[in-house]
Formats: C-alpha cells, structure tokens, sequence
C-alpha cells in the first residue's frame, strides 16, 4: 500500500518538535504542514490531510478540545494521533472518546512514531476502500459490489440502467448532470437513445425509491440530481 504523499498536519506549540517532525516524515514521503495551536490548524482545510498529529496541552484551546470540535460540530474524521506529555489512564481514555486512532505518550522514538503514522494511514485507507462499495443515504443503501440496492432494509429491483443512473447520481452529491451527460455516462455508445429515455428511467426509478424519490430532482433547463 502506497503511503508517499500522504499529507499530515502537525499541531504543536513547540517549534523544535515541529522542525523534527517535519524533516523525519517528510524524509518518509510525506507531505507535511505546521499548525503552532488549535486556533491556527482550524483556520487550514483540515479535510485535504491524510492525519494530524496532534498535541494535547496547548491554550487556550486544548488537543481534546480541537478534536472534538472536529469531530462533532464540524463532521471532519480525519485519523487523529495524539502526541502528548500527559500519559495517564484517564487522558488516555479522554483522547480515545474524542475520538483519537492513536495515543503516543512523549518522549517517543521517531522510528515508534513513523511505524504509528503508517499503521494508522494504512487503516484510514482500507476503511475508505471499505465504505467506497457501499453508497449510503439515510436509508438508502447500494452496494456496488452486489450491484443491490435496498430501502429501508427491503431489496428494491431495478433495472441495469436505473442501477448506474442512480449510483451516478449518489456518488457525485448534489452535482447536476444533463440528459446528455446521462446518456454518455450511462449508455455510453452501445445504442442510440433520445433525452426522452433518460426521462423515462429517472420516472420509474422515482416510484421504485418510494419517499426518496422526492430525492430525485431535476433542476429546470440544467438536468437532474440528487439531493441529500
């Protein structure tokens, strides 16, 4: 598994430890930036890195403070590890509930450390390849390795066109795609098909979802969507 360029935020008030990191993990193929507090790294697009190494004891906003904020007002699960002077049963347990994939007491070896990153990355990647075969909507769910979709725990049939169209439509939230861009993604050039046959698929598709077929929508003049 490919882990060069993986990109990781450094959260940490102490500048030499940052130096350190930084020249280390950017030695491994890492792709590395700085954030000196809390207030700082949050003002950065969190969600564009792989990881973030995060001290615990700084102010005012504290490591368990940041990522809790990350994690439940701003829904951002970026794989998180702990670096931290604070060692104790209860700060262990305080960082895991925050939502912490790992824990590194300091001092540590940059050798423990860089097994840790990669360990964890390794992790983040299986599980986003995990959760790329399933494509979920509330109680929507299509597996695309089963080619299935079930509603509300029930197998709902659709046919191999309604299937894609609507696995087009959840991968790509909120996007709008024209009849046009329908057909070429969908149909490709195995036959020749009008803008009305799109329309016909998206109707049926429509009643097959049930109540999510209010889901389905089509933006006058620009084509259809899904709206989450």
């Amino acid at each position: 598994m490919d882990l060069k360029g993986k990109r990781i935020l450094i959260v940490d008030d102490e500048d030499d430890l940052c130096e350190i990191l930084q020249y280390n993990l950017g030695n491994t193929g890492f792709e590395t930036e700085i954030a000196h507090s809390a207030e700082e790294a949050i003002k950065r697009k969190i969600d564009s890195f792989d990881l973030i190494l995060l001290d615990v004891m700084m102010g005012p906003m504290s490591g368990f403070r940041f990522a809790d904020k990350l994690r439940n007002e701003m829904n951002i699960n970026v794989p998180i590890i702990y670096l931290t002077a604070r060692d104790t049963e209860n700060d262990i347990l305080t960082g895991f509930s925050t939502g912490a994939d790992d824990y590194i007491p300091k001092p540590f070896s940059i050798n423990e450390l860089t097994a840790r990153v990669k360990a964890v990355l390794k992790r983040s990647q299986k599980e986003k390849a995990k959760n790329l075969q399933v494509l979920r909507f509330n109680n929507i769910e299509l597996d695309t390795v089963r080619k299935r979709v079930l509603v509300n725990d029930e197998k709902v049939e659709l046919t191999k066109k309604e299937y894609e169209i609507l696995k087009l439509l959840l991968e790509n939230q909120t996007k709008v795609f024209s009849r046009e861009d329908i057909l070429m993604k969908v149909w490709g050039n195995e036959v020749v098909v009008t803008d009305r046959t799109v329309d016909v698929n998206i109707t049926r598709l429509r009643t097959k979802l049930g109540n999510y077929g209010q889901n389905l929508k089509n933006k006058s003049g620009y084509g259809y969507y899904f709206e989450f």
